[in-house]
C-alpha cells in the first residue's frame, strides 16, 4: 500500500504552500527520515522527510501552490532498490573520469576539518542539496574538497570526457564578465510566498505607521581596538569570533533600558513594554531576508550573543530556520554595512515600533578635542513609529548607543560611567 506524503501546516493562519525544490527525482528510491521536498510558506522555507523506505511518484511539480494537507508525492514501501539522490550534473557511466576520491589522495585531504564554510567558496562549487547537508553532518570544508579535486592528475579518460560533456557545462562560463547574452527576451517569474508576504508588510508598515528616521555616527575606533586585541583570545576562550553585531546588540540592550519606550509596542489603544529584550537579527539567506530572534539578549555575554547569532544565521543559509525562531521579537537590528551601504532609511519591522540600521564602516575626518582627525566612522539610522516614541526618546536612545560604542567600558556598568560608578557618584 503506497504511503502519502502530505504537507503539514508550517504554522498558524498559513493554508497555502508552494513546491520549492524536490530533492530527488521521480521513481527515485528514497530511505526514511531522507529530506525529499523543501516547500515555501509565506513566513519560511521547510523540508519534508519520507516517512518510510521505498519508491517514490511524485505527484506535484516544482513552483505549483497547493493547500495544506494535500498529497505531493506517493511512496511504495514494497518497490525494491537503492538510495538515490539527484545529481548536480549527469554524466555516462563509461565517460565518468577515473581518479575518484578514494584514489591517489594529495597530503592536503589529512588536514583537520575546519568547523566553518566559506559561502565565497560554495559559490565556485555546484553542490546538491544532499550533499552540501552530507558535508554539513561529516563536518567538511568545501575548500579543501575543492583543493583535493584540483590535486587529482588528469588523464586520457579525463580529457575524453571533457570533450564531450566539459563543453556544455564550461560554454557560459566564457561570459562570466557579465549576464547579458544579446537577447530580447522577458521571463516572467512566480513570486513566492515569503515574498509576497514580505511586501505586504512593508507597503502596511509604511501606511499604516508615522515611521520617522533619525541619524548620527559613531567612531569604531575603540571597538575595533578591543577586536583586534582580544580576538584571537576571545575565539580560543569561547570557540565563536568577537564580531560587531554582540557590541550593537549589547548597547541596544543598555539603551532600551533607559530608554523602554523604544522597546514596546502599540496594541489598539494601548501600549504594551516589555521587561526583556528580544532583538531580531536581520539576515539575508537563499529565500530573501528573515529576522531570526534572539532572546533575553539584555541577559546575554558577549560569548553567548555572538554564539546565538551565529547558530541562527548558519540555520537561516541553511534553510532549517523555525517560525519560533524568527517571532516574538521586540526590537530588530539590520546590518546594510556588509554590502557596502552607506546610508539608509530601514523599515520598521512589524509590531515592534523601531529597528536600527547599521551600516558600512568608512574612514573619515571627524573633529575630536578641537582638531580633525581620520577615524572609522559609521552611520547608524533609527527608523520609529511617531505615534509612541517621541523624538526625545528617539535621538536619546540613539545618542546612548553612540556613547556605549564609542566607551565600550560602559557596557559592564550598565550604561554608566566606570569612575563615576566606582566613586557612587
Amino acid at each position: 500500500m503506497n504511503i502519502e506524503v502530505k504537507v503539514p501546516s508550517p504554522g498558524e493562519s498559513i493554508t497555502q504552500v508552494q513546491i520549492a525544490a524536490w530533492l530527488v527525482s521521480n521513481g527515485d528510491f528514497v530511505e526514511k527520515d531522507q529530506d525529499i521536498v523543501e516547500i515555501d510558506s509565506d513566513k519560511a522555507t521547510l523540508s519534508i522527510a519520507a516517512e518510510a523506505d521505498g519508491k517514490i511518484s511524485i505527484q506535484i511539480e516544482e513552483g505549483e501552490t497547493v493547500d495544506v494537507g494535500a498529497v505531493i508525492a506517493l511512496i511504495d514501501p514494497e518497490a525494491a532498490g537503492s538510495k538515490t539522490e539527484k545529481p548536480a550534473t549527469k554524466a555516462p557511466e563509461e565517460d565518468k573520469p577515473t581518479n575518484k576520491p578514494k584514489e591517489n589522495k594529495p597530503a592536503e585531504a589529512a588536514k583537520p576539518k575546519s568547523k566553518e564554510t566559506k559561502p565565497a567558496i560554495e559559490a565556485d562549487l555546484h553542490i546538491s542539496p544532499l550533499a552540501r547537508r552530507l558535508m554539513a553532518e561529516k563536518n567538511l570544508n568545501p575548500t579543501e574538497i575543492r583543493d583535493f579535486f584540483k590535486q587529482l592528475r588528469l588523464g586520457k579518460e579525463d580529457v575524453l570526457f571533457y570533450e564531450k560533456e566539459g563543453k556544455k557545462i564550461s560554454a557560459p562560463a566564457a561570459k562570466a564578465h557579465n549576464n547579458w547574452d544579446g537577447s530580447r527576451n522577458a521571463e516572467a517569474k512566480k513570486l513566492s510566498p515569503l515574498r509576497i508576504k514580505l511586501a505586504e508588510r512593508l507597503v502596511s508598515v509604511k501606511n499604516e505607521t508615522a515611521m520617522l528616521t533619525t541619524f548620527n555616527e559613531v567612531n569604531m575606533g575603540p571597538v575595533m581596538a578591543i577586536r583586534k586585541k582580544y580576538k584571537q583570545k576571545f575565539m580560543e576562550t569561547h570557540d565563536v569570533s568577537l564580531g560587531f553585531m554582540s557590541f550593537f546588540t549589547k548597547a541596544v540592550t543598555e539603551a532600551l533600558s533607559i530608554f523602554p519606550q523604544v522597546n514596546a509596542q502599540l496594541h489598539e489603544d494601548e501600549i504594551i513594554y516589555h521587561s526583556y529584550a528580544d532583538i531580531g537579527i536581520a539576515v539575508s539567506s537563499p529565500k530573501g531576508l528573515v529576522v531570526p530572534v534572539v532572546r533575553n539578549a539584555e541577559m546575554m555575554s558577549l560569548a553567548e550573543i555572538e554564539a546565538t547569532i551565529k547558530d541562527l544565521a548558519k540555520k537561516a543559509r541553511e534553510k532549517r530556520i523555525t517560525l519560533d525562531e524568527m517571532t516574538g521579537g521586540t526590537f530588530t537590528i539590520t546590518n546594510g554595512g556588509v554590502f557596502g551601504s552607506m546610508l539608509s532609511t530601514p523599515i520598521i519591522n512589524p509590531p515592534q515600533s523601531a529597528i536600527l540600521g547599521m551600516h558600512n564602516i568608512v574612514e573619515r575626518p571627524i573633529a575630536v578635542n578641537g582638531k580633525v582627525e581620520i577615524h572609522p566612522v559609521m552611520y547608524l539610522a533609527l527608523s520609529y513609529d511617531h505615534r509612541i516614541i517621541d523624538g526625545r526618546e528617539s535621538v536619546g536612545f540613539l545618542v546612548k548607543v553612540k556613547e556605549m560604542l564609542e566607551q565600550p567600558e560602559k557596557m559592564l556598568f550598565g550604561g554608566k560611567d566606570p569612575v563615576e560608578e566606582l566613586l557612587g557618584l
